[in-house]
C-alpha cells in the first residue's frame, strides 16, 4: 500500500529533499518578487475598475475624482511599504504583523492579527481563482458552464505546484508575472506616447456610452462617503503587501535587506501600474457600471442582460493596442494567468504564518513540520481545503466573494502599525543618540500616519461592506481566534499536567509490585513468545488469562496447557455474552482495585503482516483492547509482535524506499554514523 501511494507522490511533488538542502530552496529577489508580490501586482487588473464602479453610482461626472483617489491610494501604498520595510528589519523571523502585534500590543492583539491574516489568505485564493476563471470564461464557454469545477481544479493544480517547493513554484510563476508587468508598462508607455506625442485620440469600447446615475448630484456627507467607499475599494491594490514581511525566512541572505528591497520594488511597480491604468482609463473614457445591464446606456438605451462588461485593463488595452492585436492578446492572456498566480502569495504566506503559530502552540504542531520538499505541506493543504470550501459555497462568484475581501488585511495593517508606534516609543525611552532618535521619531511618524490611514479604511470597509458579506470574514476571524485560543489552552494544560515536578518526589515512587497478565486466545507461537518475554521481565506475579466464548475451544486450550506443562497459571474468564474486550477490562480493573499501589502490565501477542488487507483479518481484538486499556490508570500495555512470512514483503518495500529517501526522512534528519571510540591510553 505504501508503495502504491509513494509512486504517484514522487511523480506529483518530486523526490524528498534532505534537511541540509534547505538553503538551496531560499529565494533570490528576482524570484521572491513574483512569489510574494503576485497578489498586489495583479490587483491592478481589478482595483482601478473597483474605483470606477463605485464612482459610477453618482454618474460619469464623479469620474473626475478618480485621480485624487488614486493619489490617496498611492500615499497609503508608500506609507504601508515604508512601514513594512521597517518591520522586516526589526522583526526578521517571519512573524510579520503577528509578531509585531504580539510583542508590542500583547497576545490577544497578535492573535487577532493572525486570525485576520489567515482569513484574508484563504479569501485571496478564492477571489483570485474565481476572478481568473471568469476572465478565462469570456473566451472559453466550457469554463463558465463549469466554473466551480474549473476553480477547484486550478486550486488543486496550484497546491501541487507549491507542494513541490517554494523555489520550484517561484520559477514556474516568475515568467507570467513578469510578462504581465512588462505588458502593462508597455501599454502605459505606448498610450502616453500616442496621446502626448502623436496626439492620437484613443477611445475605449465604452467611450460613447453613458451611465444612468443612481444618485445624481451627490454633495456633502453623501459625497464624502461615496469617495471614501471608492477609496476603500481602490485599496484592494494593497492586499498581499504584508506577505513579504511574513516570508522573510524564505529569502536568501541578507534576508532583511533582500526583503526590504523586494518590498520597495513591489510598491514602485504596483503604484506605477495602478496610476497608469487610472490615467489611461480617463484618457480613453472608460465607462463602468455596478449594474451594466440597466445603468450602462448606448444612445440612451440600456445595453441589456446580454452585455459583458470587460475589466478596465482590458478596455484600456483595446484602446491602446487595438482589439485582436498581438500585444492585446499577450496582455489579456498574461492578465488572466497572473490572476491565478496571485493566489500564490497566500500559498507562501499562510503556511509560514501557520508554522509560526504552531510553534507558539496556537495551531497543531503538524503545521510547523516541513514536508518532503521542505515546504510547509500541511499548511498548504489546509489553505487549499478552506479555499475550495469557499469556492463551492459561493459558486466561484468573484462579485460575491470580493465583498468578504480586504477586511482582514486592514485589521492586520492597523494593529501592526499601531504596534510599531509602541515599538518606537519603547526604544525612544532608552535611546540617547540624537541621530538614532531622529530616525526613530521619523519612523514613528510614518507608522502613526499608516495606522490612522489604514484604520480609517477599515472603518469605511466595515461600514460599506458589512451587510454585503464582510460579516462572513469577521465571523471567520472569530472562529479562527476561538479555535487557536482553545488549542493553546489545551497545549498549556497538557504541558502543566506532564511537567516533571521537583517538590513532589512521591509522584515518582515505584509501584509496590508488578502484576503481569498475558492474554491468550490459542496456544501457538505468538502466545509462547509473549509468555517467554513476560517471564524475562521478572514480574512479582505472572498469569495468563483467556476469555471463554466457546466451551469446546476453552477445554482444548486447558488440556494443551496442562499437556505442555507450562508453569504459568492459566485463568479462564467466562463470557456468557461472547464479549472479549469487556471481561478483560473488568478483570484488569479488579486487579487495580484489590491492590491500588500495584502496577498491572498486560502483554498482547500481535501478528506482523505485510499487506494492507491482512490488517483487516488480524489484530482487531488486540486493537480494541489496547484502545480501552490505555484509558485505565496504572495499566501498562505491551505488544509482543510475531512476524508472519508476508511481513518480509513489507521489509523489502521499506529497503527500496530507503534507497530513494523515504517520506519523512527529511523530518527525521540524517542519521549520524557511529564513530569508533578513541583508545583511552590507559593500560
Amino acid at each position: 500500500m505504501s508503495k502504491l501511494t509513494d509512486v504517484p507522490k514522487r511523480i506529483l511533488i518530486g523526490r524528498a529533499l534532505r534537511s541540509d538542502k534547505l538553503g538551496e530552496t531560499l529565494l533570490p529577489k528576482r524570484i521572491a518578487l513574483p512569489v510574494f508580490a503576485s497578489d498586489p501586482l495583479s490587483s491592478v487588473a481589478y482595483a482601478p475598475g473597483e474605483v470606477l464602479l463605485v464612482l459610477s453610482v453618482a454618474g460619469v461626472s464623479a469620474y473626475h475624482f478618480s485621480p485624487w483617489i488614486a493619489v490617496a491610494v498611492v500615499v497609503l501604498m508608500f506609507t504601508v511599504v515604508a512601514s513594512y520595510r521597517q518591520n522586516v528589519h526589526a522583526y526578521p523571523s517571519g512573524g510579520g504583523d503577528y509578531e509585531v502585534a504580539t510583542t508590542n500590543l500583547g497576545p490577544k492583539a497578535g492573535l487577532t492579527v493572525a486570525s485576520a491574516l489567515l482569513v484574508d489568505y484563504v479569501l485571496t485564493v478564492a477571489v483570485s481563482i474565481a476572478s481568473g476563471i471568469e476572465n478565462l470564461g469570456s473566451a472559453v464557454p466550457f469554463v463558465v458552464e463549469h466554473k466551480v469545477l474549473c476553480a477547484v481544479g486550478v486550486i488543486v493544480l496550484l497546491t501541487l505546484m507549491n507542494l513541490r517547493g517554494v523555489k520550484e513554484s517561484g520559477n514556474l510563476f516568475a515568467i507570467p508575472t513578469y510578462v504581465f508587468v512588462g505588458g502593462v508598462f508597455v501599454m502605459i508607455a505606448w498610450g502616453a506616447f500616442k496621446g502626448m506625442v502623436l496626439d492620437d485620440t484613443m477611445k475605449a469600447p465604452t467611450a460613447d456610452y453613458t451611465i444612468h446615475a443612481e444618485h445624481q448630484g451627490l454633495a456633502g456627507f453623501a459625497l464624502v462617503f461615496l469617495l471614501l467607499r471608492a477609496f476603500s475599494s481602490g485599496c484592494a491594490a494593497l492586499t498581499g503587501v504584508e506577505a513579504i514581511s511574513n516570508g522573510v525566512p524564505a529569502f536568501r541572505k541578507p534576508k532583511s535587506k533582500n526583503a526590504a528591497t523586494t518590498l520597495a520594488l513591489m510598491g514602485a511597480l504596483a503604484v506605477t501600474m495602478f496610476c497608469g491604468i487610472i490615467a489611461l482609463a480617463m484618457a480613453t473614457k472608460v465607462r463602468m457600471a455596478e449594474k451594466p445591464a440597466t445603468d450602462l446606456l448606448s444612445n440612451g438605451v440600456p445595453v441589456g442582460d446580454g452585455y459583458v462588461q470587460n475589466p478596465v485593463i482590458s478596455q484600456v488595452a483595446e484602446a491602446v493596442f487595438g482589439k485582436g492585436s498581438f500585444l492585446f492578446i499577450i496582455l489579456a492572456a498574461a492578465t488572466a494567468l497572473v490572476l491565478f498566480l496571485a493566489a500564490n502569495t497566500a500559498y507562501n504566506g499562510f503556511p509560514l504564518l501557520g508554522s509560526i503559530l504552531a510553534q507558539d502552540r496556537y495551531l497543531p504542531r503538524q503545521l510547523h513540520t516541513r514536508g518532503d520538499r521542505l515546504a510547509f505541506s500541511n499548511g498548504i493543504v489546509l489553505l487549499a481545503g478552506a479555499a475550495i470550501l469557499l469556492v463551492v459555497i459561493y459558486g466561484a462568484d468573484s462579485t460575491r466573494l470580493i465583498q468578504l475581501y480586504i477586511v482582514g488585511v486592514f485589521v492586520s495593517f492597523t494593529l501592526s502599525q499601531t504596534g510599531m508606534v509602541r515599538h518606537w516609543n519603547r526604544h525612544l525611552a532608552g535611546e540617547q543618540d540624537p541621530a538614532k532618535r531622529r530616525h526613530m521619531v521619523r519612523s514613528r511618524a510614518i507608522n502613526a500616519f499608516g495606522a490612522f490611514f489604514t484604520g480609517l479604511v477599515l472603518v469605511v470597509v466595515l461600514a460599506t461592506k458589512f451587510t454585503h458579506g464582510a460579516w462572513v470574514a469577521l465571523m471567520g476571524m472569530v472562529i479562527f481566534y476561538g479555535t487557536m485560543t482553545a488549542i493553546r489552552k489545551h497545549y498549556d494544560k497538557v504541558a502543566d499536567e506532564i511537567a516533571a515536578a521537583e517538590e513532589r518526589p512521591d509522584e515518582y515512587v515505584r509501584p509496590s509490585r508488578v502484576h503481569s497478565v498475558v492474554l491468550v486466545s490459542k496456544l501457538h507461537k505468538p502466545t509462547l513468545r509473549a509468555l517467554a518475554y513476560a517471564k524475562l521481565l521478572h514480574a512479582n506475579q505472572l498469569e495468563a488469562i483467556s476469555v471463554s466464548v466457546d466451551a469446546a475451544e476453552t477445554k482444548a486450550l486447558k488440556d494443551e496447557w496442562e499437556r505442555r506443562g507450562i508453569d504459568v497459571p492459566l485463568k479462564i474468564i467466562d463470557s456468557p455474552y461472547r464479549e472479549i474486550t469487556r471481561p478483560v477490562i473488568e478483570y484488569v480493573k479488579g486487579l487495580r482495585r484489590e491492590s491500588p499501589r500495584d502496577a498491572v502490565s498486560v502483554y498482547i501477542p500481535e501478528y506482523v503482516v505485510g499487506h494492507w488487507y491482512e490488517h483487516l483479518l488480524h489484530n482487531q481484538s488486540a486493537l480494541r483492547l489496547k484502545g480501552r486499556l490505555l484509558f485505565t490508570p496504572g495499566v501498562m500495555v505491551t505488544s509482543v509482535p510475531y512476524q508472519l512470512q508476508s511481513s518480509e514483503a513489507a521489509k523489502k518495500r521499506a529497503r527500496k524506499r530507503q534507497e530513494w529517501n523515504a517520506p519523512g526522512s527529511v523530518r527525521r534528519g540524517p542519521v549520524a554514523p557511529q564513530r569508533p571510540k578513541e583508545p583511552s591510553g590507559k593500560g
